[in-house]
């Protein structure tokens, strides 16, 4: 079969790889649709981990079973499935507690070495995987870019739920890429307004089809003092920092009125993952400041049933796709900023 293989910074390899042995156990998936993620591009301009000579990536993925292992009752052959990557050990404190996304022991598909990704034309999803996973049978009618459009997805809808998002308030989105462009739709769809802070002129642009009540240049304006402008001098319900840059979080807490919810939703540089906060806008304005990473499995599942009423539109939010085989140009593009989601398919 047809794999991409990260082997250097910047540089994929397609090899043809021995096909795949279905375990008893487990199954073998078809790949129809994996979408390129901005933490893809991160780990294809570093190359692979130290000590590994090759990583399959890909973990927001659609496909069809075409092998079923014997001791498998759940799925058959010919199943249309969505795959998120997350794969929790199901045993320690945390799992028990059913806060899965927080399991010291998570492995995630297509990016812990080992676990081979969705830029293959064949992944095999193993009975761990299966069992403590994030599998789920896509809706009748759903699209393949709909399928794995839900992992990108899911973690929006779960990043609503915990901060409250709700009637009537305003939401501040900094960073327009595809995950802030969600975030811009699904606080509508709670009945809040979104603002919305984008340096990147593509992406601005980009932004605009999503109908957000304003678009703020972070380059160009005082996006501290906009959005306290765009609130009456209240400041926003809640600020969503859907980027990886630290002086966005810093300027969240001056933006949050009083009683705000503040959401680090994006993680910053391994290497540099210091802020620096105004300590008493939150304690004496009793701001509630909390992160934001991954979801509970059923968010994958909701993100499903999201798309398939069609209230998130997967052709507003997939702007390129490109084939396996054209696999290096598909990250070039997601690096270089003028998509929102890039799509990769089978040759």
């Amino acid at each position: 079969m047809k794999a991409a293989c990260l082997v250097a910074p910047q540089t994929i390899e397609v090899r043809d790889l021995p096909e795949p042995v279905c375990p008893p156990d487990g199954l073998v998936l078809a790949m129809r649709a994996c979408g390129v993620c901005g933490s893809d591009v991160r780990r294809w301009r570093e190359g692979p981990p130290p000590g590994i000579a090759r990583l399959i990536q890909g973990h927001e993925l659609a496909g069809v079973v075409v092998e079923v292992g014997s001791q498998v009752t759940r799925f058959k052959l010919g199943d249309r499935l969505a795959v998120a990557p997350d794969i929790h050990c199901g045993v320690c404190w945390y799992c028990r507690r059913s806060l899965f996304n927080l399991c010291p022991e998570l492995k995630l598909l297509g990016i812990t070495p080992g676990l081979d990704g969705g830029f293959a034309e064949r992944v095999v999803l193993d009975n761990t995987l299966l069992r403590n996973g994030i599998v789920h049978p896509m809706p009748d009618g759903l699209s393949w870019h709909e399928g794995a459009l839900a992992e990108t997805l899911s973690s929006v809808l779960a990043c609503h739920e915990k901060c409250g998002t709700s009637l009537g308030e305003t939401v501040v989105v900094l960073g327009a890429g595809p995950i802030g462009c969600l975030h811009i739709v699904i606080a509508q769809v709670r009945g809040a307004a979104a603002i919305v802070a984008e340096p990147n002129a593509l992406r601005r642009s980009g932004a605009e089809r999503f109908g957000p009540d304003s678009i703020l240049d972070p380059s160009q304006q005082d996006v501290v003092t906009e959005v306290k402008r765009l609130t009456g001098g209240l400041g926003a319900d809640v600020v969503i920092c859907a980027n990886p840059v630290a002086s966005t979080q810093t300027q969240a807490v001056e933006m949050a009125r009083r009683g705000g919810r503040i959401v680090f939703f994006g993680g910053l540089p391994k290497a540099d993952p210091m802020v620096r906060l105004n300590a008493n806008l939150i304690h004496y304005g009793e701001q509630v400041v909390m992160g934001a990473f991954s979801y509970h499995p059923r968010f994958h599942e909701e993100a499903l049933e999201v798309l398939r009423r069609k209230v998130v539109r997967a052709e507003h939010f997939v702007t390129h796709t490109r084939r396996l085989s054209q696999v290096g140009e598909a990250f070039a593009i997601a690096a270089s900023g003028e998509a929102l989601k890039v799509m990769v398919e089978p040759d």
